[in-house]
């Protein structure tokens, strides 16, 4: 028999675990503090691997309803001298399915959905879990606490300390969408900075960018108004009222391990936030999620939460873990100053 839940935070991967504890017999509550869901636009590219996390946990039909294929992009200087190719074609050839891209709203709706089908699981918001008080009055009403509250997790300062925390990595990012297609998708790389266009839905195009020297739209604006079509377009002709610019942020050092050997258990960035570079925040909290409740669903009831945390840390640590320090690098190579001996590599990979 099913135990009882509490998951901190109602993002991806915080709707996620609900889902699948909750397909595991268990009682679930999920707190949020924020006043509602997030619903601010930017892309998620969900690679096959998590596209099957969601069909196990039930809702890869509705995830897929909104979701567009991602299977041509290229990487090119500022001139739009193509360099590489990112390599979406092995990953459908291998996987059988394509990468898809997905609005971050229309995800959360799908998880929203899964969720709702089940008519027992309440989503509360305002509820601001922010210290060790908190967690361990949570702790006493539920055998589990998940924290899924991203980077500045409640959960995994009260649990692990302060050792690993945000640290910034001395980038901004900017994301936008604009309301056109460019058909022309990928990422540039300069000297210093980069811009990134992607699919997201019919007639419109995810873009990102990461220049440090701009504070303000005018700013990104004019330093990448010389750089090829339809990068300075896109710029021009979205608003820059939709824009998000934010600092870029990781988890460091990473965790000894993802769960407190006793009633704990963190998932996405509250256990390994990650730098954008590679895209796979989502997928991982996605994985993190689904393998967590296979493991809790696969040792029973309350009494197998330990072994069912050992495993869930022994299946997703390592993995996760290996994909941020991926991303950290990829985001080095992506920014540094020393274009030629990098584009000089690109051109040697397969």
């Amino acid at each position: 028999m099913g135990g009882s839940a509490v998951v901190v935070g109602a993002g991806v991967g915080g709707l996620a675990t609900a889902i699948g504890l909750r397909r595991a017999g268990w009682r679930v509550c999920v707190l949020d503090r924020r006043s509602e869901l997030e619903r601010y636009g930017t892309a998620f590219g969900i690679h096959p691997t998590a596209q099957a996390a969601l069909d196990r946990l039930g809702v890869g039909e509705d995830f897929r309803a909104r979701a567009v294929p991602y299977r041509d992009a290229r990487i090119r200087t500022p001139e739009g001298k193509v360099t590489a190719r990112i390599p979406l074609e092995r990953i459908e050839r291998k996987a059988g399915r394509p990468e898809l891209l997905v609005s971050r709203p229309y995800l959360l709706d799908a998880l929203l959905a899964g969720l709702e089908r089940f008519g027992d699981v309440p989503v509360k918001f305002g509820e601001n879990v922010t210290g060790s008080p908190d967690i361990a009055a949570l702790s006493a009403g539920h055998d589990l606490v998940v924290g899924a509250d991203g980077i500045g997790s409640a959960v995994r300062t009260a649990r692990f300390g302060t050792r690993s925390a945000p640290r910034r990595i001395g980038s901004v990012a900017w994301i936008g969408i604009a309301d056109f297609e460019t058909g022309v998708y990928g990422e540039t790389w300069g000297k210093g900075r980069f811009f990134g266009m992607t699919p997201v839905e019919p007639g419109r195009t995810n873009w990102y960018a990461t220049a440090p020297e701009a504070t303000t739209a005018d700013e990104l604006r004019a330093l990448f108004e010389d750089w090829h079509d339809p990068v300075p377009r896109v710029l021009a002709e979205t608003d820059p009222a939709g824009w998000i610019r934010y600092e870029m942020r990781h988890l460091y050092p990473a965790l000894p391990r993802f769960t407190d050997g006793g009633d704990t258990a963190l998932v996405g960035d509250a256990a390994h936030a990650m730098t954008p570079n590679l895209g796979q925040g989502a997928c991982t909290a996605v994985l993190d999620a689904e393998a967590l409740a296979r493991a809790v669903a696969g040792h029973g009831g309350p009494a197998g939460l330990p072994a069912a945390l050992r495993a869930y840390d022994a299946e997703r640590r390592r993995p996760a873990q290996r994909v941020a320090l991926a991303s950290r690098t990829l985001h080095r190579v992506m920014g540094t100053r020393h274009t030629r001996a990098r584009d000089a590599l690109l051109r040697m990979l397969p």
